[in-house]
């Protein structure tokens, strides 16, 4: 995960220096072997020697931008967006420009680009740990004028889990560093190869399960022909508090309490064909206490390597499971979903 982030982090900022409105190039970061590809590329590279457990977003982009005194700022996260063209990024910047008390995310309620004018009061507002909420952040306490946007995948697509880095090595996206990252890795696309197939076939049922929003659902309906059966659920629990206020609630958890893992499995695979789903919610609803690794071994499929029970239980069911399961987090049932659909209608428009 940390080579391919870094490597989409370096290909995003070569387009970067490509955006003739954007003038300075600041890297936060805990990495010091980004510093000196990043200097190479004309990027001023900051350091960051603290703890990264007691890391805080908003304090660090705070003191950046009151430091050089911006008045303009466009906040994008380490791997956050790695498809964005550079056009995309010139008209952000242009929009930017031209706009006063203005706020522009990609995303309300999970941002990983967010685009501001700094108003009068900025040192005294409380920035959010992380950077999920940035712009409600700006919108509630400085009243900007948050605009969102376009749906497209330099947009959306994002690499927060190793299901998203299967998607991404399968596909046909990225640039030179993050392919050869992804080369490098040798993934098992076994189960994506097989997803792909229904997806690409006429009517078949596809389940999507998770924090599922309203727009895959419809570029899912407008662009392939398939048959889905959608059950979201706790969309915004980061940005909304409800992780931390332990208030993470799942029917598809209250369900598996009453049938267990493999018949669920066998439930599934009675009314679909292949289906994705969002582990994240689950584990919050079941208050899971669990490692980076133990989440990315469940998402790529080996349960044989993960402590947890459930999870092991879970992960065991869901490869075994007679059609072909994804697990991810937020990003597969957003981003990569939609990358999918991207790859899959070029090819039926090639065919």
């Amino acid at each position: 995960m940390v080579r391919v982030r870094q490597a989409a982090l370096l290909d995003n900022l070569e387009k970067l220096i490509q955006v003739p409105e954007i003038k300075e190039y600041y890297l936060y970061t805990n990495r010091p072997e980004l510093k000196e590809p990043a200097s190479r590329l004309g990027v001023q590279v900051f350091l960051n020697t603290a703890d990264p457990q007691t890391f805080h977003f908003g304090q660090v982009l705070k003191s950046a931008v009151l430091d050089h005194g911006l008045q303009r700022v466009f906040c994008l996260s380490g791997a956050g967006c790695p498809l964005i063209t550079v056009e995309e990024l010139k008209i952000v910047a242009r929009r930017l420009v031209e706009r006063e008390n203005y706020v522009y995310t990609n995303n309300t309620q999970s941002s990983d680009m967010t685009a501001f004018t700094v108003p009068a009061g900025f040192a005294a507002a409380q920035l959010p740990a992380m950077d999920n909420s940035l712009a409600l952040a700006l919108r509630d306490q400085l009243g900007l004028d948050m605009e969102l946007m376009p749906h497209t995948l330099g947009l959306l697509f994002d690499i927060d889990t190793p299901s998203d880095l299967v998607v991404l090595g399968a596909g046909p996206f990225g640039g030179s560093r993050t392919r050869k990252a992804l080369d490098e890795l040798k993934l098992d696309y076994s189960t994506l190869i097989a997803a792909k197939k229904i997806l690409s076939a006429e009517y078949e049922d596809v389940v999507l399960i998770g924090r599922v929003g309203a727009p895959i659902i419809g570029r899912l309906n407008a662009d392939l022909k398939l048959r889905l059966r959608v059950f979201s659920e706790e969309r915004g629990m980061k940005s909304l508090g409800r992780i931390e206020a332990d208030e993470v609630i799942s029917l598809l958890g209250l369900l598996l309490d009453h049938s267990g893992v493999d018949a669920f499995f066998d439930y599934l695979a009675r009314v679909a064909r292949c289906a994705f789903i969002d582990s994240r919610v689950l584990f919050y609803h079941y208050r899971l206490k669990l490692a980076d690794r133990e989440r990315f071994l469940s998402d790529l499929g080996r349960w044989k390597e993960i402590e947890n029970t459930w999870l092991r239980a879970f992960t065991r069911a869901a490869v075994n499971c007679t059609i072909p399961v994804m697990l991810g987090g937020h990003s597969l049932v957003a981003g990569s979903l939609w990358a999918l659909c991207d790859e899959l209608s070029q090819v039926a428009g090639c065919s």
